[in-house]
């Protein structure tokens, strides 16, 4: 996917998030990009690995600061809790280079930015972990062993709110399937 088309998507999820009162933090749109890629088929291209606060992507990182860089979005400083992203004037023209992507993926993006939209850093990490073990793990798996893969890379998750989040995974998964475009795979 190119560079343009993929802003154009990026800056959408940003404004779903945004409408569902996401704080809008590069923690939140990381989340937000790893579910809309892995779990809703969207083609953001990018490779997520286990990092200090759940599934990260560092070429995506360095989108985020491109879309800063292209006057795409601004950080909105947001004292004592850190800066926030903001969409500017410039991103809407970018989208309207792209309606029938945007098309394509709207469902997708809603559907994402609805079920994290307003969660915490700390849910969204816990969250997005469990989906990241629930690619990776047999289907077999038990919830016992699954909570123990992600307590083993997170201590810090305790086994109750593990094991809410892989409820809350399966929940989401079986209710995507519903606004995946016609053609899309999860990756």
């Amino acid at each position: 996917m190119g560079r343009l088309k993929r802003a154009a998507l990026l800056t959408r999820l940003m404004e779903r998030l945004r409408e569902r009162e996401s704080w809008c933090g590069e923690t939140h749109v990381q989340k937000a990009a790893f579910l809309a890629q892995e779990l809703m088929g969207i083609p953001l291209d990018r490779e997520f690995v286990l990092y200090r606060h759940g599934p990260y992507s560092f070429d995506l990182r360095d989108d985020l600061t491109g879309l800063r860089a292209d006057g795409l979005v601004r950080l909105e400083p947001q004292t004592p809790w850190g800066p926030r992203f903001v969409l500017t004037e410039q991103s809407a023209y970018i989208q309207g280079l792209y309606p029938r992507t945007l098309e394509r993926y709207e469902n997708g993006l809603t559907f994402v930015a609805t079920e994290l939209g307003n969660r915490g850093v700390a849910a969204l990490e816990r969250l997005a972990t469990a989906f990241y073990a629930h690619q990776r793990l047999e289907t077999g798996e038990t919830v016992e062993q699954k909570v123990a893969w992600v307590r083993q890379r997170k201590q810090h998750i305790s086994v109750d709110l593990a094991t809410t989040a892989f409820e809350e995974v399966d929940r989401i998964v079986r209710e995507a399937g519903q606004y995946l475009p016609e053609g899309a795979t999860r990756t």
